[in-house]
């Protein structure tokens, strides 16, 4: 519970920041630049050596994907319904199918679920989250956007491999079973460990709910298939078949995360309906905040 209690102060100093009027526009841009290209690797090289491969690590892998397709059908499914325009449909299948699985996911996996539970929620997020970003969303921000150039084979390959917590990633996996130099090892830990504090600053101060009358329904609908149905059909796939333990409560947390900044960013880039999807992202976080300590006392 305290550090649950630290991740909203956390939240609330970068609201705060938000106000100075000496604090840049672009400075909830430069911290997210910071998570991404130090402290997530950093995060990624101190958790993945401690990973024990065996079947478990096939329920944080698989599950994400499984969402994706799900969540996938949905949107189009309620498109067709509702009749929602091509800019609302594109924004919704970039924005839904991902969780913020590692800028939230990780502070609030270990503040909820303990430092054990924590390769799991990096498998979720590095097999999961961070390929369908590189793949799957640069796909469809590609054929939903009238400006964007279609996407290549070459152009998303290279996108994977060079991406930060990628590198980070195939580093841990290839350094499994070697102890890192002391020194390393604490320059690792240290950095790491300004993960939660600076994402969830940065979070605070881009946290912003603007939407028009009009999409609310969309806006309704995004906010209850993220943070009620895409944790159900976790719940429903793995107890249904039996399964159970921590890999199975830790895809189920993950499910529940509010949707993903970064893919937000994409399809606000793509000039796909961005008043709507800073609304996604800026309740989405606010509820997200009360949902997922009841989904994490709900599995315990």
């Amino acid at each position: 519970m305290d550090n649950f209690i630290l991740v909203l102060a956390y939240l609330c100093i970068g609201v705060l920041l938000r106000r100075l009027p000496a604090m840049p526009e672009n400075s909830g841009i430069a911290l997210n630049m910071y998570v991404l290209y130090v402290a997530l690797p950093a995060l990624i090289l101190k958790n993945v050596p401690q990973l024990q491969f065996s079947a478990e690590l096939l329920i944080p892998a698989i599950t994400p994907w499984f969402l994706l397709l799900a969540v996938v059908a949905t949107v189009l499914l309620l498109s067709k319904l509702l009749q929602w325009s091509r800019e609302v449909t594109g924004a919704l299948l970039i924005v839904l199918p991902l969780g913020n699985t590692s800028f939230l996911g990780f502070p609030m996996t270990e503040a909820l679920f303990g430092a054990t539970a924590m390769p799991y929620a990096v498998v979720y997020d590095q097999v999961g989250s961070f390929i369908a970003l590189a793949t799957y969303v640069t796909i469809i921000a590609a054929l939903y956007s009238p400006t964007a150039a279609k996407p290549t084979a070459k152009g998303i390959t290279l996108k994977i491999i060079t991406f930060p917590s990628f590198i980070a990633l195939a580093l841990g996996l290839l350094l499994r079973g070697n102890d890192y130099p002391p020194l390393a090892t604490q320059l690792i830990d240290n950095l790491a460990a300004t993960l939660v504090p600076v994402v969830m600053i940065a979070a605070g101060f881009a946290l912003t709910v603007k939407f028009s009358k009009a999409e609310i329904l969309p806006l309704v609908s995004a906010l209850g298939i993220k943070l009620v149905l895409m944790p159900a059909l976790a719940a429903l796939l793995w107890l249904g078949l039996g399964y159970s333990g921590t890999a199975v409560n830790i895809s189920i947390f993950q499910a529940a995360m509010p949707p993903m900044i970064s893919a937000g960013a994409i399809a606000i880039m793509a000039g796909l309906a961005p008043r709507l999807v800073s609304g996604i992202i800026g309740l989405g976080i606010l509820t997200g905040l009360l949902t997922l300590p009841l989904v994490s006392w709900l599995l315990h």
